[in-house]
């Protein structure tokens, strides 16, 4: 609740919300931690761990408490839709929303349409995305999607470079904002994401591509593994102010 009054009092004061629209939207927020309150949703949007078996898991008993109309939608960013659909007895009303980080203010979602996924559930994910008012994009389930197929290799070349040309975060982050139009550095932009988390979808993305680019380089598994996640630790590529 805290976090969402964050974020809705930091658009009232960019002249993005109205005082009283801000009220409204609090007002109309529901909070809970037990799952039965789902149970008269028209649409439910799983955002956990990025763990296969826990999001198996809790498709299944969702399942068993949701409406036989109700969506289902995942917003993993590198696990297979497909296989999360594939715990429930209805995987045709599974599909992917996957709301760029951070979510409230990220434009783009990503509607994934896994192999048994109706086209109602598909286009009912698509107008919701739009309701928000993102910008959704349609795609297939695919490893990594559209934006991490392309983005994650990519950092993590950038990562490699680091130690290969043997430049400084702050160098390499204004080479590429400088030089290739970047709105923001990869170093500043990881440290963003998250290392535990660039690391897990690199992961997962060479598991199931075999492609060498996709393997997170051996000095950001480091920094995961000393707990240098980037802003969520307070140190990452750079040291940030608690």
């Amino acid at each position: 609740m805290e976090r969402i009054r964050h974020f809705l009092k930091r658009k009232v004061e960019k002249d993005q919300l109205r005082d009283e629209d801000r009220e409204a939207a609090l007002a109309r927020l529901q909070l809970s931690t037990e799952l039965a309150a789902f149970a008269d949703c028209d649409l439910v949007i799983e955002a956990i761990v990025e763990d296969l078996g826990a999001k198996t898991e809790l498709f299944a008993e969702l399942e068993q408490i949701v409406r036989p109309d109700c969506i289902l939608a995942t917003n993993t960013s590198a696990l297979s839709v497909t296989e999360i659909a594939g715990a429930t007895s209805s995987p045709e009303r599974v599909v992917g929303m996957h709301f760029f980080n951070p979510a409230p203010l990220m434009p783009l979602v990503e509607i994934v349409r896994a192999e048994l996924s109706s086209d109602e559930a598909v286009e009912a994910a698509y107008a919701v995305g739009d309701r928000m008012g993102k910008k959704p994009i349609r795609c297939h389930d695919t490893p990594g999607f559209v934006v991490n197929r392309i983005l994650i290799p990519l950092l993590n070349d950038c990562i490699r470079t680091l130690d290969e040309a043997r430049i400084a975060p702050e160098d390499l982050d204004t080479a590429m904002t400088a030089g290739a139009g970047w709105p923001m550095g990869p170093c500043t932009l990881v440290d963003l994401v998250g290392i535990d988390v660039h690391v897990h979808a690199s992961e997962a993305l060479y598991d199931k591509l075999r492609e060498p680019r996709m393997a997170p380089p051996p000095r950001i598994v480091a920094m995961r593994n000393a707990g240098l996640l980037g802003r969520k630790s307070g140190r990452g590529f750079y040291v940030y102010e608690a």
